[in-house]
């Protein structure tokens, strides 16, 4: 590898060629401030708009300050990051920052996790010598999953990163020019009227509150203090892999016994673990591959467990409407099933029923308001929390999550299997599938469960499984960048896949945008991804259909996977939407 001779703070180095000042200086733990830049490592995405300016050093011999987030080494380059003039100048471009933005701290849904705020403490701004107009933009209330303040936007432009090159969605943009300027949907469109799929990938990378997630809290405490109501929740499997990161534990900490428990301390009279409808979403998937594969159907499948992606085909690529899976995700068919079998079974008015979900996933509100999810005119989940925000509750009432007893979900809606829980991650769907549906396919037991070749963190990845006499080729890709790719293979004709599995997130619903904030450090996610294994792996039972509960479901209720009264409740269909 061919390296350069630098100077850092007196310091020399050999650094690889092609290295920006930043990260040389990272080499040595020397900390440039920023704001714009934005690297997560292992999934190729780097911002360096350099339009902050907040990590601006001194080479010496040029008369100007360089950017060091884009600035690239040269060999013999003499770099000043504690010259006077260096610290002057990243203080005023905070200042100015600071100038132009709410000072509403104490309120903001960002407090203590806003990166300008951090930044502000860290360079010991108390003062701001800068005063004078404001931005006065409408915030965008419009979409159910995120809210969109453009005066807090300090045009960083990570969202747009984001939006643009990784999700390939193309609905940020900067608007206006100079003072006026932030990062928004073209024509001041709100965020509802454009093809946003509200994975919440620009909320999880803005150093701000900008961007934030719709906040259910209060909504879901009034329930819990409405005695007419029987209030249940479902966890779904990524968030016990997560949450306890906001309790200082370790990232991968698995947690399920304690989310269990702290659901009924806060007074929920249902705790079920959405594994449960995980584990019921693979048998109709499985007897759908399989029905597709005896007769002829239409192939690849493609899984259709994250609403982000959904909303992703339905406005990008209308067309490819038949590919999909018909089925509800894990959330919806976990509500459908609580508002009619487990109300039923109680004795329950489903109307005084009320589902809060907990998901990793900002999509998940939206889509739990989506009409073609209903069942007799009723949403079947009324509320959702994102990962932060039940760790933010959790807070408020005071809980010790850390030392929390474990216990088990309730029974009826809560048994699992290990082939439930991988659906935290990416591959996981598509491995839980072929678990399954390679013993209703050869009528033999499958010993070996664990199908490493659909495993990884690569964006696209191939495996092909061997079932029977049958070599079902797969293909897996997590951000909607890389869906876009295996999508227009479909499109073309060239696919050669028999079924395909798309997360919209960075590691699947492990990196959901509304998961503690990992700011770029994907060895957060990696832990993360590692903890789901170990959960799998540590179950008696491992495919979803030795589920019993499952199976009971289907001999007291639901008939036969795939059949009438399955299709009624569990299968949705998808409508073509313009591409705004």
């Amino acid at each position: 590898m061919e390296t350069v001779k630098i100077t850092i703070n007196d310091i020399e180095l050999r650094v690889p060629k092609g290295r920006t000042i930043l990260e040389a200086a990272k080499m040595i733990d020397i900390q440039i401030p920023t704001l714009c830049y934005l690297n997560m490592e292992g999934f190729h995405i780097a911002n360096q708009t350099s339009s902050c300016r907040v990590c601006l050093v001194e080479v010496v011999g040029r008369a100007a300050l360089v950017p060091s987030c884009s600035e690239k080494v040269t060999e013999g380059m003499v770099i000043r990051t504690d010259s006077a003039k260096a610290v002057a100048a990243r203080r005023m471009s905070v200042e100015l920052l600071l100038s132009n933005h709410p000072k509403e701290c104490l309120t903001c849904q960002k407090n203590l996790e806003c990166e300008l705020q951090s930044l502000a403490q860290r360079l010991g701004i108390t003062d701001i010598g800068f005063e004078g107009e404001m931005m006065n933009y409408e915030i965008d209330h419009s979409s159910l999953s995120l809210v969109k303040n453009p005066n807090k936007c300090i045009m960083c432009r990570r969202c747009e990163t984001m939006c643009n090159e990784v999700q390939t969605c193309g609905i940020l943009s900067a608007i206006s020019r100079g003072f006026d300027a932030y990062v928004g949907p073209a024509f001041h469109l709100d965020m509802v009227d454009t093809s946003c799929t509200f994975c919440g990938q620009c909320v999880a990378v803005c150093p701000t509150g900008a961007l934030t997630e719709v906040n259910n809290v209060r909504d879901v405490v009034d329930a819990l203090n409405d005695p007419s109501k029987h209030v249940v929740a479902q966890v779904a499997p990524a968030i016990r892999v997560a949450i306890g990161e906001m309790f200082d534990m370790d990232p991968g900490t698995i947690t399920t016994g304690q989310l269990a428990t702290s659901l009924r301390r806060l007074g929920f009279d249902g705790v079920f673990d959405t594994d449960f409808a995980a584990d019921l979403t693979i048998l109709e998937e499985a007897s759908e591959l399989v029905h597709r594969i005896k007769h002829g159907g239409r192939l690849p499948i493609l899984t259709s467990c994250c609403p982000a992606w959904v909303r992703f085909f339905e406005h990008q690529f209308p067309d490819l409407l038949d590919v999909p899976s018909t089925c509800k995700s894990p959330q919806m068919m976990m509500g459908t099933i609580v508002k009619t079998y487990y109300a039923e079974k109680l004795n329950i008015d489903p109307k005084d029923l009320v589902v809060v979900s907990i998901m990793p996933c900002l999509a998940k509100k939206a889509e739990a308001a989506r009409m073609e999810m209903d069942v007799d005119s009723m949403h079947n989940v009324d509320l959702v929390l994102s990962t932060r925000e039940f760790g933010a509750m959790l807070k408020e009432a005071g809980t010790n999550f850390a030392h929390l007893p474990s216990s088990d979900f309730d029974s009826i809606l809560g048994e699992s299997t290990g082939a439930a829980v991988i659906f935290g991650t990416t591959g996981g769907v598509i491995e839980a599938a072929v678990r399954t549906a390679y013993e209703w396919l050869t009528g033999e037991v499958l010993k070996n469960v664990n199908f490493e070749q659909l495993r990884g963190l690569e964006g696209i990845r191939s495996a092909t499984v061997k079932i029977g006499d049958m070599d079902l080729n797969i293909g897996i890709a997590h951000e909607l960048g890389n869906a876009r790719k295996l999508l227009e293979e479909i499109r073309q004709g060239k696919s050669h896949y028999h079924a395909i599995e798309i997360m919209a997130c960075p590691g699947g619903c492990i990196g959901g945008g509304g998961q503690p904030y990992h700011h770029g450090d994907m060895e957060i996610i990696r832990k993360r991804q590692e903890a789901i294994y170990r959960e799998d792996a540590g179950k008696t039972k491992r495919k979803s259909h030795e589920n019993q509960e499952v199976l009971k479901l289907y001999e007291e209720y639901l008939g036969e996977p795939y059949g009438e009264m399955a299709h009624k409740l569990l299968h949705t269909k998808y409508t073509a939407k313009d591409r705004i």
